[in-house]
């Protein structure tokens, strides 16, 4: 997950390196009176989105099958805790209503 992430903001980064630069050397506009820092941002992050699903799909996959695992672990875990409680909480009552005279 944390590959991913870094991926992803090295993408950002690369592209607003690129945009400036392109903004520099006047082959793209530069935004209007002191906004051109806000413009470089703005098209580093619509640019870097589709960059990103498509370099990235790898990475975005893998990252997407460790969280999967780690759902389903916490899953098993849970259901064995409440499998766990469940069989202390009938052994409980068993106990109790062996010690206690029945009424019937």
């Amino acid at each position: 997950m944390f590959r991913y992430t870094a991926l992803r903001f090295g993408l950002i980064v690369a592209s607003f390196g690129v945009i400036w630069g392109l903004v520099r050397l006047h082959v793209l506009p530069a935004g209007l009176g002191d906004s051109n820092y806000l413009w470089v941002i703005l098209l580093a992050l619509v640019v870097s989105a589709p960059l990103s699903w498509v370099l990235l799909r790898g990475a975005r996959e893998q990252a997407a099958r460790q969280v999967s695992d780690r759902v389903e672990r916490t899953r098993q875990n849970l259901s064995a805790n409440i499998t766990m409680e469940d069989e202390a909480d009938d052994a409980a009552r068993d106990a109790a209503r062996d010690g206690e005279p029945h009424t019937a």
